[in-house]
């Protein structure tokens, strides 16, 4: 009677687990094609309407830049002349200085030659107290505000200050290390203008900056990381964005905007209540509570990704920083689907509640689940002498061959239409990589999110901590707050 219901249980198993499987594969591959077909039309799109359009028109939206700074002295300089050297006729560059314990805020006042002025200060999203505004006696430095705010604990903090004290209708949410694109905003506000639906955001794929040459705040080559870790990273962003993102993007179902680069909605944005400072995973929070908002007002709304890469920044170089980042990740998607669970199925949310949310939370939540249990199975199995070695090989193997193949084709993708590499030996160096990346990176992943769901379920108390940063063409190091 119990090897009946043993064998009952473990060819359900094995069942259920083929089943989710072969619906994550043809998931990746409608992803992919999809992706291929919004890329192709992006492109086609921009042949159409070139960028001078846009720099000469006196209808062209402004946009506030904001960027938090926590103990930023070592490149903040550098930085902030290079948002403000963005190439756009109506911007603004929102500093907000968030409690830096160090020297940044005097670099900003020395350098910018900025001096204390009156604001007209309207806190219509909540953040903690801003102490004082700065604005330059230097007129080549008129487009750039700084604040100087009680330290919230959290960049969403700082990003409702910037929102508050910002003055155009849209804003460009980033870090200030992170290296933008000279036409950043450019390629951002199209969606915006050409689209007869309301755009609430747009983004754009991010890149690893470590190991590229970079000079006076600019992208002069872009290289393939040295280093093993971020190379992996590079490799995932590029997957993630080209075929994730622009997949979704074609059947308007984007299901979240980087918080290190996304142009957005303000008016959406502060009627959506602004950031939480209390989520681990603050920017798609902040992007489901906006299509929330939407569909419960019956508003239609779109969301778009653009394939150009527009934004670099520095990822984790050791393995105990990018754990701490992934666990983060992890507990911030296990927040969303607990604090947002009704929309889960609902009709009422349309695309968010019937498609976004499904995949998300079968093959985003569950999958580090799943694929754990899938571990601690086939350990029992073989233990047992339960296991069938001919079923269980070819399973695995498929499974190693179309993760290679997935991760090769976006590496080929976008070397092919772009040509961010000056040379294919990079591009042949990252897809090389993909066969080591089911045992090296994948793991440290799985694990990373595993610790993310418990420490959520268990209430642990995050800590926040400090990663180390070489920072741009610096020998020192940049103490960043992660």
């Amino acid at each position: 009677m119990y090897s009946a219901i043993l064998k009952y249980i473990t060819d359900f198993y094995e069942s259920a687990i083929f089943v989710y499987c072969a619906g994550l594969f043809l998931f990746y591959i409608l992803l992919a094609v999809l992706s291929l077909v919004a890329i192709r039309r992006s492109l086609w799109k921009n042949k159409i309407r070139g960028q001078q359009m846009l720099v000469a028109s006196p209808l062209t939206p402004g946009i506030s830049v904001i960027a938090p700074a926590f103990n930023e002295g070592v490149t903040i300089i550098a930085n902030v002349r290079s948002l403000l050297a963005l190439n756009y006729p109506r911007f603004e560059v929102v500093i907000v200085n968030d409690g830096s314990k160090d020297d940044t805020l005097q670099k900003l006042v020395d350098e910018f030659e900025l001096v204390e002025v009156n604001f007209a200060y309207r806190q219509q999203i909540p953040c903690q107290e801003v102490k004082r505004f700065f604005k330059s006696s230097n007129p080549a430095y008129s487009k750039l505000l700084v604040l100087d705010k009680v330290n919230g604990k959290s960049k969403a903090d700082a990003v409702n200050a910037g929102i508050n004290a910002s003055s155009f209708d849209y804003f460009l949410n980033t870090d200030v290390d992170c290296i933008l694109a000279s036409d950043t905003l450019l390629k951002l506000i199209k969606p915006f203008m050409d689209d007869p639906q309301r755009v609430i955001a747009t983004g754009a794929p991010l890149r690893a900056a470590n190991s590229c040459d970079v000079e006076a705040g600019v992208i002069t080559r872009v290289r393939v990381p040295k280093a093993l870790l971020p190379r992996f990273q590079e490799m995932e962003y590029i997957r993630s964005y080209l075929l994730g993102k622009m997949g979704w993007t074609f059947i308007n179902a984007v299901p979240n905007v980087s918080g290190g680069l996304g142009l957005f909605d303000k008016d959406i944005v502060i009627k959506s209540g602004g950031y939480d400072p209390g989520s681990f995973g603050e920017d798609m929070d902040m992007v489901v509570r906006m299509c929330r908002y939407m569909c419960e007002n019956d508003l239609p709304y779109r969301i778009h990704y653009i394939p150009e890469t527009l934004c670099w920044t520095e990822v984790p170089a050791t393995y105990k920083v990018f754990f701490r980042q992934r666990v983060r990740w992890a507990r911030g998607l296990a927040q969303i689907f607990s604090k947002h669970r009704k929309v889960l199925f609902n009709p009422k949310y349309k695309k968010l509640g019937l498609i976004i949310f499904p995949y998300n939370f079968f093959f985003e939540l569950l999958a580090p689940l799943i694929e754990f249990a899938g571990i601690i199975y086939y350990i029992y199995i073989i233990v047992n002498h339960l296991i069938n070695w001919d079923y269980a090989i070819i399973l695995l193997v498929f499974i190693y061959t179309f993760s290679i193949l997935i991760t090769s084709l976006s590496m080929l993708w976008d070397q092919l239409i772009f040509r961010y590499y000056q040379s294919w030996k990079e591009v042949w160096q990252l897809c090389i990589l993909s066969l080591a990346e089911p045992f090296i990176y994948h793991p440290i992943v799985l694990f990373s999110a595993i610790r993310g769901y418990f420490n959520q379920l268990t209430g642990k108390k995050h800590t926040w901590g400090n990663m180390q940063r070489q920072g741009f063409n610096q020998s020192s190091n940049l103490q960043k707050t992660t």
